[in-house]
């Protein structure tokens, strides 16, 4: 066990004394990761946000359940709805009061008064708990069926163009996670690849007093997950600042509309899976530059 912690303890020590000794190139190296990682860190926080403010948006949709004119159950129906799990709330008209309203608007009140008898249904306008699309038309085709019920009416257009932004953004973060991926793979890799290089005449002599391929590989994986790693912090770092920056101009906005909306941070999970991911990515880098550059050493 003392060997294998040996083993690794070397070659770390070794790089990071190479990055302290560079320190500036390597800053520089952990600012580049940083900036490509934090493109779709940043639109992730958007797309999340937004789907938390739709969460707890004031003017959710609602469903209207027009009773027949001849229905006399609105009891049973009332206690449907108070027992129902998917229902947060509702609020039932009479068509007496709804009838009174349509006088009293100017709008229309010439119409009201061109029909000889209130032609107005009692109503039930129904808050679901969830607003996606799919559990709006579930709720709306269910209570289409309940008995004395004439139609279930939902108006949730905003809500589908809504859920369909969020899913392109979605998208949108995995095809830049994808491509930016790549391109960091690429950079780490070059990065590597010029460090094995310069210490070409090292790894030559290594290799001729018998140091195997993994010996030699080791402390250039260890920068390459050193670069993803401190790349994700420098991702972090941006995020917080942007997120911060942000939030000054979401917080005059939101106090047009009588709101405390912010920004938040991407939760633990979210964080760990990006600094996990760069860490990833850096070590993927290296893993390729050294064994390509090795096979090319073994070839001359």
């Amino acid at each position: 066990m003392s060997l294998w912690l040996t083993q690794h303890q070397q070659p770390l020590k070794l790089v990071i004394g190479r990055m302290r000794n560079n320190l500036m190139a390597t800053l520089l190296m952990f600012c580049v990761i940083g900036v490509t990682l934090c493109l779709p860190a940043i639109l992730y926080t958007v797309v999340d946000n937004l789907s938390r403010l739709t969460g707890g948006v004031e003017s959710k949709p609602q469903i209207s359940l027009f009773l027949k004119l001849d229905a006399s159950n609105k009891t049973e129906i009332e206690a449907q709805l108070k027992k129902h799990a998917d229902i947060a709330s509702f609020e039932f008209v009479s068509k007496d009061d709804a009838w009174s309203k349509m006088q009293q608007d100017k709008n229309t009140a010439d119409a009201a008064a061109s029909l000889e008898k209130n032609p107005l249904p009692d109503a039930f306008y129904i808050t679901p708990k969830k607003v996606s699309p799919d559990n709006m038309a579930r709720l709306q085709e269910e209570m289409q069926k309940w008995d004395g019920v004439e139609l279930a009416q939902v108006d949730a257009n905003w809500v589908k163009r809504l859920d369909t932004i969020l899913k392109l953004g979605k998208k949108a973060v995995f095809v830049l996670v994808v491509l930016l991926g790549f391109a960091l793979i690429t950079v780490i890799g070059n990065t590597i690849r010029l460090q094995i290089m310069t210490q070409r005449e090292e790894i030559e002599v290594s290799k001729l007093i018998g140091a195997t391929n993994p010996f030699i590989r080791r402390p250039f994986l260890y920068a390459g997950v050193l670069y993803g790693l401190g790349g994700g912090l420098a991702a972090l770092l941006i995020l917080t600042l942007v997120t911060l920056l942000f939030n000054f101009s979401v917080a005059e906005i939101a106090d047009l509309y009588a709101s405390n909306f912010r920004l938040h941070l991407p939760n633990g999970s979210s964080i760990l899976v990006l600094l996990a991911s760069a860490t990833g990515l850096g070590w993927l880098g290296s893993y390729f530059a050294v064994n390509r550059t090795l096979a090319q050493f073994e070839n001359l």
